[in-house]
């Protein structure tokens, strides 16, 4: 993965559909929409679900049986 962007590739979740980006890391990033455009989708279902994957995939597997508590 590049150290300048997050790269997402093929997100299809609700309203997205097969969406390919690019967004710079260290920046302020802005995204707007219609109502029903699938800005929070792509900002809580993809960014935030795989960012949350990687962190606990980062973890021991010692630490990650407390994160089910």
């Amino acid at each position: 993965m590049s150290k300048e962007f997050i790269k997402i590739g093929g997100a299809r979740e609700h309203n997205l559909k097969n969406l390919t980006l690019q967004i710079p890391r260290d920046k302020l990033v802005v995204v707007t929409g219609l109502s029903g455009s699938g800005k929070s989708s792509l900002a809580f279902d993809t960014i935030y679900a795989e960012g949350q994957r990687k962190y606990v995939e980062s973890l021991s597997a010692y630490a990650r049986q407390f994160l089910d508590q």
